[in-house]
């Protein structure tokens, strides 16, 4: 298993998919990943224009506010938990010739909710 660390802003989306690649080392099937964390997550979306992330973590914050009355988690990151459930923690992609296969749009972000931090991706090459 391959793995990568990613440095995190606070919150936001980081584009990992050249890092991701990079580990393929010309590998032609399916591409397994695995945040083995749990206020973070991976997602696939539109890499082209930085508004489109901006957006989503916008309405991600309204639908899962920061604090909320109900929580009772003492370190106070129980939205980045909810946040990361939507996200989830794993993908998986194809890939061909070292290249993932996606569309023309789409690149492979880690979703930080809780950072700025030291994040860990897992690969596994199937």
């Amino acid at each position: 298993m391959e793995g990568i660390r990613v440095r995190t802003p606070k919150e936001g989306f980081v584009n990992i998919t050249k890092a991701v690649e990079a580990a393929l080392k010309g590998h032609t099937g399916l591409v397994y990943l695995f945040v083995p964390h749990t206020t973070c997550g991976l997602t696939v979306q539109e890499g082209a224009d930085p508004d489109v992330a901006h957006d989503l973590l916008a309405r991600l914050s309204e639908l899962v506010p920061r604090l909320h009355p109900k929580d009772r988690h003492r370190e106070g990151n129980s939205d980045a938990h909810l946040k990361t459930l939507l996200t989830g923690v794993h993908l998986l992609l194809p890939a061909e010739g070292g290249r993932l296969r996606l569309g023309r749009w789409q690149q492979v972000f880690l979703a930080e909710y809780d950072g700025p931090r030291e994040r860990e991706v897992w690969i596994k090459l199937l």
